[in-house]
């Protein structure tokens, strides 16, 4: 086999079983992670599933929202939903809590996310091209649908939390975007403009750089435990060029200014106003 088969062949990898079923297992792990979501398993396991079945298939529902399909046609995957439903079980109700453990260690979770960032590419490549059969040449729906497929269940975490019965729209992935959903929106503008042929590169070279980027950057950001985005400096002076500095809005002078201890300009010069004229009956009583 030549080096210039390499991408070829990686382009035709199949995603399931062993694939979809790392993804499962990432996908589920992180609910678990989620603050109360082993509460919401012990008192509902009907919403802990649900929940993790949004977490595994969120791309699918939000991307067939967005095309006018059946949101939960994902169903119909019988072989994938029993595949998931087994990981559910087995990461939230596995005696002593065997199954989690064994992904928590480290190389194994390492391994598991970095095949999770593979089905990202496959899933991204997929809405693209499904869109561009239901709207011909239609950028910005094959963007749209490409980045719902590849980061729906980021996008609809507001939703999944409601199932949970937690209401926080202040982690909305439109208002602060995580690194996935940046990276699959980032990626699906280059499957579009490369499926257009406006970009000069063959697909499958595209899908094998784009998915090494994926998995060593997830790779590393995890060894490494940071959380920061490596599209942050250029993230930042984007937004200095274009936007301008975001500064925090100053209060205006002399309109309630407040001290150090949290006391206002106008409160302290009353009270000095209220110790001179006390000073004054004093002295006039002395006299």
């Amino acid at each position: 086999m030549e080096l210039w088969q390499v991408p070829v062949l990686f382009s035709r990898l199949p995603m399931f079983p062993f694939f979809d079923l790392a993804h499962y297992v990432a996908s589920v792990m992180a609910l678990k992670e989620q603050r109360g979501a082993v509460e919401v398993s012990v008192r509902s396991p009907i919403a802990c599933w649900f929940s993790a079945m949004l977490y595994c298939f969120g791309g699918s529902v939000l991307s067939s929202l967005m095309l006018a399909e059946p949101p939960i046609a994902f169903l119909a995957k019988g072989t994938n939903i029993l595949l998931a439903s087994s990981v559910w079980y087995l990461v939230f109700y596995c005696p002593q809590d065997i199954f989690y453990r064994c992904f928590a260690f480290l190389p194994l979770r390492l391994l598991v996310a970095g095949m999770k960032e593979v089905t990202r590419t496959w899933k991204i490549t997929a809405g693209v091209a499904h869109a561009d059969s239901h709207f011909k040449d239609a950028w910005l729906v094959m963007v749209a649908v490409g980045w719902a497929r590849g980061a729906g269940g980021g996008l609809i975490s507001n939703f999944e939390q409601l199932v949970r019965g937690v209401w926080k729209p202040e982690t909305n992935e439109l208002l602060k975007m995580s690194y996935p959903v940046k990276v699959t929106l980032i990626g699906a503008v280059l499957f579009t403009l490369q499926h257009s042929q406006y970009l000069p590169i063959a697909r499958h070279n595209l899908v094998f750089l784009y998915t090494i980027f994926l998995v060593v950057s997830k790779v590393t950001m995890m060894l490494t435990r940071s959380a920061a985005s490596p599209f942050a400096p250029i993230e930042a002076a984007l937004g200095h060029m274009f936007f301008g500095l975001q500064k925090t809005p100053s209060k205006v002078k002399g309109e309630g200014t407040t001290s150090s201890n949290g006391s206002s300009v106008c409160d302290r010069s009353s009270s000095e106003q209220h110790r001179d004229s006390v000073k004054k009956r004093q002295a006039k009583k002395t006299e």
